[in-house]
């Protein structure tokens, strides 16, 4: 019952203290509570990896590309990994890093303050892809090439991506940016406005850092169930 509680929240944006108690699914704290030893079990991160592995078993996940963007949010109650936001008249915020495949299925979001550079999160959302099983042989946590726009500019992350194996696709600053690639990095704003579809995301309520990223990571399970039920009905 405390899942459903959670997924109360995460839908609708309402306080823990508010959770209405007729619906049984137990009180608030009750639920943040076990919201905290799931995430520290990795039990989402855990759910997200096997779906991705049953997307990967239906060919349903482009690993062509993937794309990289990130999408400031407010933190009203301040907390871990928040900051000044240089677009948001520096009130206090966070920002949300993503990485998805060339279809906009999530692989790893990063939450930080929300004057941390872009370009900083850019090897960490690689390294963060999970091993995604799924078909014989070692599980794939590479895509073939990345998409990022003028804020992931470095030539050192170039380098790095080139070592993985990985051809960066990144636009250069004060260069025109490179034909045909927003009609390829699209999808990564259309995941975005999935995981912000989750009220409870669209704006930061959480002060503890891993309460936010456990419904993150949860967020991110329910977009890629839906994708599975699309492809497998």
């Amino acid at each position: 019952m405390c899942l459903q509680g959670i997924l109360y929240v995460l839908y609708n944006d309402v306080s823990w203290q508010l959770l209405p108690l007729e619906l049984r699914f137990g009180s608030g704290q009750t639920c943040w509570r076990r919201l905290g030893r799931w995430h520290e079990a990795d039990v989402f991160e855990k759910l997200h990896r096997i779906l991705l592995a049953e997307l990967h078993a239906a060919y349903a996940l482009d690993w062509t590309r993937a794309c990289v963007d990130a999408s400031h949010i407010r933190a009203k109650k301040r907390g871990e990994a928040t900051g000044p936001s240089p677009v948001d008249r520096g009130k206090t915020g966070s920002k949300h890093h993503l990485i998805c495949d060339g279809k906009g299925t999530p692989f790893k979001v990063i939450t930080t303050a929300a004057n941390v550079n872009d370009v900083t999160q850019t090897l960490a959302l690689v390294d963060g892809i999970p091993p995604v099983a799924g078909k014989p042989g070692r599980p794939r946590r590479r895509p073939d090439a990345l998409l990022g726009d003028k804020g992931y500019d470095s030539n050192p992350n170039r380098r790095e991506l080139r070592r993985r194996r990985i051809l960066p696709v990144i636009s250069r600053k004060g260069a025109p940016n490179i034909k045909g690639l927003g009609k390829l990095r699209y999808v990564v704003e259309q995941t975005f406005s999935l995981l912000h579809h989750f009220k409870r995301l669209a704006v930061r309520w959480e002060r503890r850092l891993d309460l936010h990223d456990a419904l993150v990571a949860r967020a991110c399970g329910l977009i890629c169930w839906r994708r599975l039920k699309k492809v497998c009905p």
